[in-house]
């Protein structure tokens, strides 16, 4: 978002308290000469690091309908590259961020993984989006490139991933369930959803939805789908209005939600609550919406007026190399704090004494733990892949989005 928005950005790693931007000390790193070179075994080899870059790829929506998570990430992944370099990379050697675009697409998605791994990558960053990164995932098993997720929340994305992928995100597991809690304790007790029936993010969270709201007690009086680029939704919306419903969860992207809103108004349920995910997080929505959307609320990952230095010194960083802009997105966060594990993970390798290359580097990204982020501190280490995490629900206002409550893992998944 502009300046008075406020962000809330996933999993995103301060620049404050980075560690990993001094310079390794340890000068003995292995490797030879002339870059980075795909393994000479072909498929299933990964990648090795040589000579005085190390080549990274980012898998971004540079276009297309989440053209803005895109967008914000890549300037994410740009600037802790920067940084990084600016600070001595790895014992000298230089970090090269090859980017290759989605076209908000799954099979381009993975088309543009392949492209990477034939350049030469050590380990793949992306995607904002569940679809995408499912078809990057199976790229990344069958080169046996390390895949850093940025944005894609839904649970399968880790499942089998052979220690090969992870997320600085959290999942749908947790954020259903937070706004389902969220529901229950504002005294909603008679909610409609609607689900993006195309949509892997959507559908997976409108499942642990409603599964959590259920066992606290809600009743769930309606189910709709529609799929992305419909825009009328009269049929599915007589229906919901006949249930009497006291609110509506909406588990689809910005571009739907935001005129499906409009049309919920019109039909006279005015006095409705909408809800949603992190899908929500874009200023389209509002323009979208209009004053439709004002109130409503959903889950997301950080909050950019919160005081904590790594919070702020992202943000500043962020606003000095992007001629004063803020992330429109908390992609932006995400997109830099997937960047930054990575490059800490490699931080590490050099000062061990090991080769970087891609099976290597799995494994140092896989044994991260406590690293300090935007959104909170990441561990991996001991997990599938996933990273324990709060969330932070968020209230729709004219302006932008206005932090509401916070929830922890711990009390929101007990029984």
């Amino acid at each position: 978002m502009k300046n008075g928005l406020l962000q809330i950005a996933a999993c995103a790693l301060a620049v404050g308290s980075l560690s990993f931007f001094a310079g390794c000390k340890d000068p003995s790193a292995k490797g030879g000469e002339g870059g980075t070179t795909a393994g000479t075994s072909g498929s299933g080899s990964g990648a090795s690091a040589s000579g005085d870059t190390i080549k990274i790829g980012l898998v971004a929506s540079l276009n297309g309908e989440q053209r803005p998570w895109g967008v914000d990430c890549e300037a994410g992944a740009q600037l802790a590259v920067k940084l990084f370099n600016e600070a001595g990379g790895v014992d000298g050697k230089m970090v090269e961020l090859k980017v290759e675009d989605s076209n908000s697409k799954p099979e381009e998605g993975k088309s543009a993984t392949e492209k990477l791994v034939g350049d030469g990558v050590i380990v793949v960053i992306g995607e904002v989006a569940s679809g995408i990164t499912q078809q990057m995932k199976t790229v990344a098993l069958e080169a046996k490139i390390p895949l850093v997720a940025v944005g894609a929340t839904n649970p399968d994305i880790t499942k089998d991933g052979q220690g090969l992928i992870s997320r600085v995100c959290y999942t749908d597991d947790l954020q259903g369930p937070v706004m389902a809690k969220f529901a229950f304790d504002k005294g909603l007790r008679r909610v409609a959803v609607m689900t993006d029936k195309k949509l892997p993010y959507s559908t997976g969270l409108s499942k642990t939805f409603v599964a959590r709201f259920k066992e606290l007690g809600g009743q769930i009086v309606a189910e709709e789908s529609y799929q992305a680029g419909e825009s009328n939704f009269g049929g599915q919306l007589t229906r919901v209005k006949a249930t009497n419903p006291d609110g509506i969860f909406m588990s689809g992207y910005f571009n739907e939600v935001g005129p499906m809103a409009r049309q919920i108004r019109q039909a006279g349920m005015n006095d409705v609550v909408l809800m949603g995910g992190d899908g929500w997080d874009s200023a389209e929505l509002i323009s979208n919406g209009g004053d439709a959307i004002v109130g409503g609320f959903f889950c997301n990952h950080y909050n950019d007026q919160e005081d904590r230095p790594e919070v702020q010194k992202f943000l500043t960083d962020f606003k000095a190399n992007n001629n004063g802009n803020l992330p429109g997105t908390t992609m932006g966060a995400l997109g830099y704090d997937a960047t930054a594990l990575v490059l800490d993970a490699l931080k590490r390798l050099a000062a061990a004494d090991k080769e970087i290359n891609s099976a290597n580097l799995a494994a140092e990204i896989m044994a991260t733990e406590g690293f300090k982020a935007v959104s909170g501190d990441i561990t991996l280490k001991g997990t599938n892949g996933d990273p324990a995490k709060r969330a932070l629900v968020v209230e729709v206002r004219k302006d932008g989005f206005v932090f509401n409550k916070a929830y922890e893992p711990s009390e929101v998944l007990a029984k």
